[in-house]
């Protein structure tokens, strides 16, 4: 599966997965738009670092999530309706299956947002607190924070209109096309 994160406007993005065969879906407009690293990009480098298979993208591979279908059918809202819902139910039936990916994925992404940016010299977020970090934490942190590293420029030198894709669960972005 593809991760797009697409840069929508000069303060705004989507996030586009596209399944082999499969019509694209997106989530636009996604939360947490930034110019070093957008909310959703977080989640994925937490996601494929970590190897959270249940967790946004594990679920949207499996046909869940949040994402919706991109392709338009002229005149055609009943099949369309009956796709979204089709898809809201999977993504139940994942959500009641697999808690404990999905709020490690929350967990990690919050602490390593605002380590991040810590890091990088890059304001947190207002009301962002100082936690303390278990120690069985601090490697997978220092891993995930690696990869914003890397994928930090990269989105920076995203221009509006334009892409940064992963193939899931590489951390590796794709060469642009």
């Amino acid at each position: 599966m593809d991760v797009s994160f697409e840069r929508t406007g000069e303060r705004g993005y989507a996030t586009v997965v596209t399944l082999p065969g499969r019509a694209p879906r997106r989530m636009d407009p996604a939360p947490g738009y930034d110019e070093d690293i957008p909310h959703d990009l977080v989640h994925y480098m937490v996601e494929a670092e970590l190897g959270l298979a249940h967790a946004v993208y594990g679920r949207a591979l499996a046909g869940g999530g949040s994402f919706r279908e991109t392709v338009e059918a002229p005149g055609d809202r009943r099949r369309r309706a009956r796709a979204q819902r089709r898809l809201n139910r999977r993504e139940a039936a994942l959500r009641r299956g697999h808690h404990a990916d999905m709020a490690t994925s929350e967990h990690f992404a919050s602490i390593c947002d605002i380590a991040w940016r810590r890091r990088a010299g890059a304001r947190p977020p207002e009301g962002a607190e100082r936690r303390h970090i278990p120690e069985e934490d601090i490697a997978k942190i220092g891993r995930v924070l690696d990869r914003l590293d890397a994928a930090a420029p990269l989105w920076r030198a995203v221009p509006v209109g334009g892409s940064l894709t992963f193939t899931w669960p590489r951390t590796t972005a794709n060469p642009p096309r």
